[in-house]
């Protein structure tokens, strides 16, 4: 249940029934997701660690907290597809663009955008939630293509971390919708 009205103008009104199609599946609904409980956060490179908060295969897309408890890197990559970032606290950005993004800023890349991300330096760690859309594909420094990371990468990266850390291969599988 949700918590209860006091003043609200609309005390009183009565929820929707059966919201729910048959089919539907439930909202993920996640508390204080931008945690410092380290287990949470996912390894994509030795300084940067990534929170699972949604997964889509079907899109090959996937909703997550970017954290660097430090100056961090993540490789070089390039984006077919857009990518939404909202920055929560502590400092990053591209060594390739003239911003550096701090605590309440937004960050849209377009697709066909190369770059690559740093964590600065701060007094709080640097945490951001990102939409990815797509893969990534892993650049090497002159932008030559050298891999890529899906959906089914990130997949097996969550549930490889997660396992190793006592929280269960299986919560990731809670995050897909």
């Amino acid at each position: 249940m949700p918590e209860e009205a006091s003043s609200e103008f609309w005390k009183g009104l009565k929820p929707i029934a059966d919201s729910m199609k048959p089919d539907a599946q439930p909202e993920v609904y996640l508390s204080q997701v931008a945690t410092d409980d380290e287990r949470y956060y996912a390894p994509l490179s030795e300084t940067v660690g990534s929170r699972p908060l949604w997964i889509n295969v079907k899109d090959n897309s996937w909703a997550d907290i970017l954290c660097a408890r430090q100056a961090g890197l993540v490789n070089r990559h390039y984006h077919p597809h857009e990518v939404f970032a909202y920055t929560i606290s502590g400092k990053w950005g591209y060594l390739e663009r003239p911003w550096t993004a701090q605590a309440g800023d937004f960050v849209y890349e377009a697709p066909g955008e190369g770059h690559t991300l740093v964590a600065y330096e701060s007094d709080e760690p640097m945490k951001a939630f990102f939409i990815v859309k797509g893969p990534l594909i892993w650049l090497d420094e002159d932008g030559g293509t050298v891999g890529y990371f899906d959906v089914h990468d990130y997949i097996e990266l969550c549930r490889n971390h997660y396992d190793k850390v006592g929280i269960g291969a299986d919560y990731v599988n809670s995050l897909f919708r």
